[in-house]
């Protein structure tokens, strides 16, 4: 079955959030959607949300899941506000506990702040599968970026999040907390082995040297033959050498701070104290 996708393009933090509906019927799901945080004034607002509400008001379609593909460290996700006004259930892998542990203890959380995966719906497994109406979803597991990270297989198409970009551009990162590149390349291997028509739809793209326009489509086929940093069967040892070497380049996303205290609860903020203003955490030397 071959679903309709629509892309939502936040170029602020590069992100790509998709809309993906039944392609006979009215059910959709809504996967890593953009809370817009202004970092310097600490103030959030939702037009990026907005506009996805306001497409999915405007097409009639019924929200049944809101998705993540993992605990994103370059943007905070809006699933709590797109749930309150669309429904859905928010869904994320069940390693997040893993991930809640570490970067609990980074910020410091103390016990109030629950590892279990509770702020969510629906914790997925390798293997789990799901429904949007008469469309079926398949879960893989593909951690490298992150512990959790999933890709989310509708029918023909698959939405890697971070872990491949386009082909010209190549691979995500694998210096975060419990990341791995060696996990990464087995990942990508996973998602490589899906027939080569399968359309893959990437979590962020930052414009290649040479290309002049954003991109966050492409196939299975494409990967293998053109990824310049896993195609041509590279092989793990090459991808391992390169990945890290060139993460050790790397400085860290604007947000990954604020990102990653709020998406750690499933787009929620920190309890607010007594007064009811909330805080987010800048942990000194930690990361």
């Amino acid at each position: 079955m071959t679903p309709a996708v629509k892309a939502f393009f936040d170029e602020a933090t590069n992100t790509v959030s998709y809309v993906v509906r039944e392609p006979e019927g009215t059910a959709c799901a809504i996967i890593d959607s953009v809370l817009d945080f202004d970092h310097a004034a600490g103030r959030t607002s939702t037009a990026s949300a907005d506009a996805i509400i306001a497409w999915v008001k405007a097409e009639g379609l019924r929200v049944e899941w809101i998705l993540e593909s993992h605990v994103h460290a370059d943007h905070l996700s809006a699933a709590p506000y797109l749930q309150e006004h669309l429904g859905g259930k928010i869904g994320i892998g069940d390693r997040i506990t893993v991930v809640q542990d570490t970067f609990g203890k980074i910020f410091n959380e103390g016990t109030e702040f629950q590892r279990d995966g509770s702020q969510f719906d629906q914790l997925f497994r390798e293997g789990d599968s799901f429904m949007i109406g008469q469309l079926r979803g398949e879960v893989l597991h593909t951690p490298g970026h992150t512990p959790a990270c999933l890709t989310y297989v509708i029918g023909d198409a698959a939405f890697v999040g971070d872990t491949l970009f386009m082909p010209d551009f190549g691979t995500a990162r694998c210096d975060f907390p419990g990341g791995s590149s060696a996990d990464l390349y087995n990942s990508i291997q996973k998602i490589l082995a899906l027939p080569d028509e399968t359309r893959i739809f990437v979590g962020h793209d930052y414009k290649a040297p040479g290309r002049d326009d954003y991109a966050w489509e492409t196939t299975v086929g494409e990967q293998k033959a053109l990824n310049v940093h896993v195609g041509q069967g590279r092989s793990i040892e090459e991808f391992v050498k390169m990945r890290d070497a060139r993460d050790a380049t790397l400085g860290m996303p604007r947000l990954i701070l604020p990102s990653l205290q709020v998406n750690m609860r499933a787009g929620q903020m920190p309890e607010p104290d007594e007064q009811g203003d909330v805080f987010l955490k800048i942990p000194v030397n930690k990361i």
